[in-house]
Formats: structure tokens, C-alpha cells, sequence
């Protein structure tokens, strides 16, 4: 540490960005600030930056991004053959949207499992939105009511699909496998989702019923969507593709970077099954990458920022001040703690979120027997339910895609959903 300074002073470039990204500061600068500040005080050449960002091009969190880019570059390439809008209209029709109840349902479904399949939230119901508000507008659904949706109900299919960065973060983390994180943490997470959203919904839709509704621009649908020979052969191919990967992958046991291949592989498959050169499949997923770059970006700054806090002690010294407070309050108050530390104390990317929990409190899991389960549920919820229990950039967005102005309604779900995932916390560390 410069000028001798104590190692828990190395905290701060931690602490400053977590007070720049409550401040919706952008999180590239944010992050780079942070990089400069934690350099200066492990008395870092700064000239020597572009070394560390290079080695830091080969780290977990940029493979991430990577992976986050990808899935952006997949969702394009669906766009463009028509197979997102033939899997949000099957679903829609085979539910038989004929009541508001039935519209909810469907509109969760479609959301849910476009999330899984892309791995991003704002992509996949950038996707949905266009098509489905047509269909739930003939019900008389609200924008309220949509954007509630999107948002509790849509995440939750980042908690589901073995490619997602979430679960892929956390296969990393805690060396579980899919199934068995899907089991304790994903799963039963999304469950919670899903029950709550329902009910919230419900009850959005009647109190916004009179209040909120879309206006005469929306041009209602009929249920005349037909999807054509291409179409239909990209989609079956799409999803043939995917399940095969996915059951190739458990099988060898296939880590992170096994994402990479499987986003490549189901973009080729699917552009040339619907019709696309392979110039136009590159080009399409091109420009789904250049719209995440940013994010990318930031997570490559973001290892040498943990890197940088690690190596001025700060986070062993926090965990010598914290070890007698933890050790005697017993696993429940833990598992507690560093839920709420995560969803409340921390904020920004997700999976920086939880690579963040995971360096301040893992040195605790063996004094504590605390089991892998559990803490893949602590570093989901803990990274996961930030987005709903502050209006940030996911809330908003998800509100821009509906189409909805009703902060109100979506601060009550995302408190509603905190307090439910939180008590699946206080449950599960029970046994």
C-alpha cells in the first residue's frame, strides 16, 4: 500500500464504486476510475496498465462479456431469420390468449423462455416486446402490467438456461455442476419469480386497469400469423441445435468457454437453415455484439480492479475484522448477511456483482459448513435482486420496452420478489 497506509484503506476504490454506480455514473468510467485509484494505491506503474488490461483479456469476467456479446450476436441472427417471433407466437397461441389471466401466462412464458434461450434480458425482450404488446392489447393487459412481466418474470430465465451468464458465473464459482446449481438456486429462485409475478400482476392489471392503457397506435393483431417453410426449418433447427449442445456439454462436462462454442454454433446452424449467407449470419451477429462492446469493456477493466483490491490485503484484512462477528452469530446470520450485503450494498453488472460477494466472503464456507447449494443461492439472489429493489437501468428498461411510466407498481414487485428470494435464504440455511 502506498505510504504504508493500512490494507483495509484498500477497500475504497470498492467503496467509491459502489457510491459512482448508485449514482448511474457510467459503469466504464466507473470502473476505470476505480482501476486508476486501486493502481496508485498498490503503487502500480500506471504505464504499465496496458500490460495488466491485456493479461486481463484472458480472465473469467471477460469470457463473460464475451459470452454476454455473443448472445447478443445469437438474438440478432434470430431476428433476422424470424425464429423469435415464431417462438413468442407459438407460445402465445398455444396458451389460447382469450382472458386477461391466460395473457399473463403467456406473456410470462414467451418472456421466460426467449431470456433462457438468449441469455439477455434487455435483448430478448427488445424481441418480444414489438410482438407481443399487439397481442395482450386486444385483452386490455396495461403497460403496467407488461413491464412487471418482463421484468419479474423474464429474469428469472437468466437463473434457467445453462448458457446464461449468471449460471454460468456461478457453475465457476462454486464447482457445481448445472443440474446441481439449476436444482438449489435456479430453479427454485425462478419458481419464486414466477408465483409472485403472477399474483403481482393480477393485481397491477386491476388497480391500472382505467388508468393505464395502450393507445389507438397499437395496431391490434389477428391470429393469422402463419410462420413460413424457413422460418419454421430455422426454428426446429435453432432448437435441435441447442439441445444437442446442451446434452453434449453435460456429458463431457463442458466449462465456461463451451458457451462460446455453443452461441457460434447455433447462430450458423440457424442463419443457414433460414435462408442466410454466412457473410449475412456474421454481419447479423456483428451487430448484436457492437451493441454490448461497452459491457465487455468494463468487465475486462473489472478483474484488475479486483485484482488490485486483493493485492493490497484488504479483503483478507475485512475478513479478519469480520471473522468474530460471523463465527459466532452461526451460518443462518450469514447466509443473511451476505444475501442482503449483495442485494442492497452492492450494485452494478450482476456477475460482477457476484464474483465481488464471492472474493469478500468465501474464506467464511468452510468454518461455517456452509454448502455449496446455499451459497450459489446467496451469490444469485445477492447479485440478482439489486435490479428489483432499486429503480436502475433494468427496471427502466423494462418499463421503456412495455411501454410504461408506473414506477410505482414495479418498486412494489421488486420488493415483493426481494422479500420472497430473501426468505428462500433463511429457509434453505435452516437445514
Amino acid at each position: 500500500m502506498i505510504l504504508g497506509l493500512p490494507p483495509i484503506l484498500g477497500l475504497l476504490p470498492l467503496i467509491i464504486y459502489i457510491i459512482l454506480a448508485f449514482k448511474e455514473v457510467h459503469p466504464v468510467v466507473n470502473v476505470f476510475v476505480c482501476v486508476l485509484l486501486g493502481a496508485i494505491m498498490t503503487n502500480q506503474p500506471l504505464l504499465g496498465l496496458g500490460g495488466v488490461i491485456a493479461e486481463a483479456l484472458g480472465s473469467f469476467l471477460s469470457l463473460i462479456g464475451l459470452i454476454i456479446m455473443l448472445g447478443s450476436g445469437l438474438g440478432a441472427v434470430l431476428r433476422r431469420t424470424g425464429v423469435a417471433e415464431n417462438i413468442v407466437n407459438v407460445v402465445m397461441h398455444r396458451i389460447g390468449v382469450n382472458t386477461e389471466a391466460k395473457a399473463v401466462v403467456a406473456a410470462m412464458a414467451t418472456s421466460v423462455i426467449l431470456v433462457s434461450l438468449l441469455g439477455t434480458l434487455a435483448g430478448a425482450n427488445a424481441i418480444l416486446a414489438p410482438i407481443v404488446i399487439p397481442l395482450v392489447a386486444a385483452i386490455g393487459i396495461t403497460p403496467s402490467t407488461l413491464a412487471a412481466i418482463f421484468q419479474g418474470a423474464g429474469q428469472s430465465g437468466l437463473f434457467l438456461g445453462p448458457f446464461t451468464p449468471p449460471m454460468v458465473t456461478l457453475m465457476e464459482l462454486t464447482g457445481l455442476s448445472y443440474p446441481q446449481v439449476l436444482l438449489t438456486a435456479g430453479l427454485p429462485v425462478s419458481v419464486i419469480c414466477w408465483v409472485i409475478t403472477y399474483f403481482m400482476a393480477l393485481r397491477i392489471q386491476r388497480a391500472t386497469r382505467d388508468v393505464y392503457t395502450y393507445g389507438a397506435d397499437v395496431v391490434r393483431v389477428s391470429d393469422t400469423y402463419v410462420a413460413t417453410p424457413e422460418v419454421k426449418r430455422a426454428t426446429a433447427t435453432f432448437l435441435l441445435t441447442l439441445a444437442a449442445l446442451l446434452v453434449y456439454g453435460m456429458i463431457v462436462k463442458g466449462g465456461a468457454s463451451y458457451a462460446v462454442v455453443v452461441m457460434f454454433t447455433a447462430a450458423i446452424t440457424t442463419g443457414l437453415a433460414g435462408g442466410l449467407k454466412m457473410g449475412e449470419i456474421f454481419d447479423a451477429m456483428m451487430e448484436g455484439c457492437g451493441r454490448l462492446v461497452w459491457l465487455f469493456i468494463m468487465f475486462v477493466l473489472f478483474e484488475p480492479f479486483l485484482a488490485f483490491v486483493e493485492k493490497s490485503g484488504a479483503f483478507a484484512a475485512l475478513v479478519e475484522l469480520l471473522k468474530p462477528i460471523i463465527e459466532s452469530s452461526g451460518k443462518t446470520v450469514f447466509a443473511l448477511f451476505t444475501t442482503l450485503v449483495g442485494v442492497f450494498g452492492i450494485s452494478g453488472a450482476a456477475v460482477a456483482q457476484a464474483v465481488l460477494l464471492n472474493k469478500m466472503f468465501s474464506a467464511f464456507l468452510s468454518e461455517l459448513s456452509i454448502p455449496m447449494g446455499l451459497w450459489a443461492a446467496i451469490l444469485l439472489i445477492g447479485s440478482q435482486m439489486t435490479s428489483f429493489a432499486y429503480p436502475g437501468a433494468d427496471m427502466l428498461g423494462q418499463m421503456g420496452l412495455a411501454r410504461s411510466k408506473d414506477l410505482k407498481s414495479m418498486i412494489k414487485l421488486g420488493l415483493s420478489l426481494v422479500a420472497g428470494t430473501v426468505l428462500y435464504v433463511l429457509v434453505y440455511s435452516l437445514f
